[in-house]
Order: structure tokens, then C-alpha cells, then sequence
């Protein structure tokens, strides 16, 4: 069984005991985060499409831990003027196992 869920405006698709990265969600290390936006099920060829969300779906994952992302680099320049910048940027993730997933 498997779900395309959204968090943190982007779309993962996941499965039952896989680890995720999403953008930060403010709950502590351990507990456990119920994700009701669930857009798509599906499982041995049944699909249940949302339209936009699939009514009284949920999935359940634990918050394995917190932590920042890679670096990220952007760069301006413009030629002949002597213009650059250099701008970097960590993002802040939170790590989930996905442990059960509701339909």
C-alpha cells in the first residue's frame, strides 16, 4: 500500500515504514504526527483518487529527529558592472518513518 501525501507545500509519495524528509513540523523528537492530506491511495491495483483529498485518510508517522538540510548556494552577477553576490541558505527538515497508513 502506498500514498502521495502533501506537506509543507510539496507532494511525497510514501509507503509503510519508509523514512521521509519534509520541511519542518513543530513536533517534538518521538511523538507521533497525524498527516491528513492525503491525495492519492493506492494498493494492488486499487486506486482511490482525491478530488482534491481522500475523505477520512490519514497517515501516521513518527518524528525520528530534526535537523538542517545541505547547503544551498545562489550566486548574481552581472557582467562588465563588478556586481556579485553570494547568498547560501540551509533549510530546516524533519525526518519521519511512515508507520501506518489509514484509508
Amino acid at each position: 500500500m502506498f500514498a502521495v501525501i502533501e506537506t509543507g507545500g510539496k507532494q511525497y509519495i510514501v509507503k509503510e515504514g519508509q523514512r521521509i524528509e519534509v520541511e519542518k513540523i513543530d513536533v517534538d523528537e518521538g511523538k507521533t504526527v497525524e498527516i491528513k492530506e492525503v491525495l492519492f491511495i493506492g494498493e494492488d491495483g486499487k486506486v482511490v483518487v482525491g478530488q482534491p483529498k481522500v475523505k477520512n485518510a490519514k497517515v501516521k508517522a513518527r518524528v525520528l529527529t530534526h535537523k538542517r538540510g545541505e547547503k544551498i548556494v545562489a550566486f548574481k552577477k552581472k557582467a562588465k558592472t563588478g556586481y556579485k553576490k553570494k547568498i547560501g541558505h540551509r533549510q530546516y527538515l524533519t525526518v519521519l518513518k511512515i508507520e501506518k497508513i489509514v484509508a
